[in-house]
Order: structure tokens, then C-alpha cells, then sequence
């Protein structure tokens, strides 16, 4: 299948993709969304400020056995030879810590503006090159939202907009310039969530041209034309911000 699909993965727009629906097994999917936790039910990572409204687990230990099994076969020799085959990217690791990914939850409302990824695995100095995102939810209606939307290099308009249906599977390369997110408001029933499973894999060094004259980001927000973002600074953005005014 990788091999199969690497060519159509690479000449993808607006950057290298795939989107796979019934690539996993229904049932192990089953399984893990029947222990897939409810928005009270442990101690979740809220994401509030104004680019980003969504929930995140903080620990494999909050997630049920299914799930844990799961994801250590996602990062496992064996698909990991896959992901080579399918991206062409050479020496792809996993990340054992499962920073930023694992489980997400967005709830009515929530939502998560058009972004493009932090770069470096803060803890293991490595570069980020791709996302798999799983969807987990069943009888999805397009009148729901969530969309997974993909924009252009240049922000000027949404060139692919996927709806986050039970096992759908999407793959892409992450660079400073492939900008996605779920921008608009989830609008689905009371009660109901936009649920997924998220990983990210790195590799010890990447083409020069997939990063921006910056170095080392986090997330960058971007404005969708006409939109305007409110982004709350961090105190380390503030003191940088302090020192360069004293410099210049």
C-alpha cells in the first residue's frame, strides 16, 4: 500500500498527504472509543486561549489498555518502515513521550485556528516531520463542522476541507509553512465531541527549505483572510520582546 501511494502522497496540495478511510480495523477502533474518556472524566490538558479551544490527555496513563497497545504500534519498527515507504522521509522516529498528541477532544464550540506546527521535540532536539490524525466519530453529520482544513502556502484559501468521520486517517508532512487547523466553531449536539488520536514523528535533521528564517518555533497562528487573531503572548515572548526594545 505505501508503495502503491508515495507518489500521490508527495504531489499532494497544498503539501504532501494522504487521507485513508477504513485503514484500520473497525474493531480495535471500536475498542478504543468505548474507553475513550469523557470530558470530565480525567484530568485533561484545556487549551482556552483565544487560537485554540480543545482538550488534550496529558499522560498515556490516562488512556485505557486498547489505546496504549494502539499507539505503540503506531510507533513501532513495523509502521515505521511503512511511513518511509508512503513519505520517502529516511530515519523517521517516534516520539515514546507523546508530546502534544494522544488524545483530543474538542466540545461544542471549540475549535483550533489555522496553524502550522512547533518544529523541535523540545525534550529529544529533534525535527518534526510528520502528523497522523485518527478520527473516532461515528454518524458524523457535515452540519457538525470540525472540518480538518489545509491551506496554501500564502494563507489566501483553504485547499482541502476534511470531514472527521470514524477511521479516517490523515498523514502529512509538517513544515513551517503547511498550515492547518479546524478554524471554525464545532457545532455539533450538546453532548456530543470531535474526538481523534494524534501522532507526531520526527527525524535528526530536515531540507533547509522546509523551515522559515525563525529557527525553533512553537505553534505559529495564522489569520485566515479578513480574520483577525488574538494572540496571548507568553511571558518568555514578552521578555525577548523587553530585551530587543533595550537593544535597538
Amino acid at each position: 500500500m505505501a508503495k502503491d501511494n508515495c507518489e500521490a502522497y508527495a504531489q499532494a496540495e497544498p503539501f504532501p498527504h494522504i487521507i485513508m478511510d477504513n485503514f484500520f480495523p473497525e474493531d480495535i477502533l471500536d475498542n478504543i472509543l468505548n474507553e475513550f474518556p469523557k470530558s470530565d472524566e480525567i484530568d485533561w490538558q484545556k487549551f482556552e486561549a483565544a487560537p485554540e479551544k480543545k482538550l488534550a490527555s496529558k499522560s498515556e496513563i490516562q488512556m485505557g489498555e486498547y489505546t496504549r497497545f494502539f499507539l505503540y504500534q503506531l510507533n513501532s519498527s513495523t509502521f515505521l518502515n511503512f511511513l518511509e515507504t508512503l513519505t520517502g522521509i529516511d530515519g523517521i522516529i517516534p516520539d515514546p513521550h507523546f508530546v502534544g498528541g494522544g488524545l483530543h477532544q474538542i466540545e461544542k464550540g471549540g475549535y483550533l485556528k489555522i496553524h502550522a506546527d512547533f518544529n523541535r521535540h523540545t525534550k529529544l532536539r529533534l525535527d518534526r516531520r510528520l502528523n497522523l490524525l485518527i478520527y473516532l466519530n461515528k454518524d458524523w453529520e457535515e452540519d457538525y463542522g470540525g472540518y480538518f482544513e489545509m491551506w496554501d502556502k500564502e494563507m489566501t484559501k483553504s485547499q482541502k476541507k476534511i470531514l472527521p468521520i470514524f477511521n479516517r486517517c490523515v498523514i502529512f508532512s509538517t513544515t513551517d509553512f503547511s498550515y492547518h487547523g479546524h478554524p471554525d466553531p464545532l457545532t455539533c449536539p450538546e453532548g456530543r465531541t470531535r474526538k481523534s488520536l494524534a501522532l507526531y514523528y520526527y527525524s535528526n535533521g530536515r531540507p533547509a527549505e522546509e523551515l522559515s528564517k525563525g529557527g525553533d518555533h512553537s505553534t505559529l497562528f495564522k489569520a485566515r483572510p479578513g480574520e483577525k487573531l488574538q494572540l496571548k503572548k507568553s511571558p518568555v515572548t514578552k521578555v525577548k520582546k523587553f530585551l530587543n526594545n533595550l537593544i535597538s
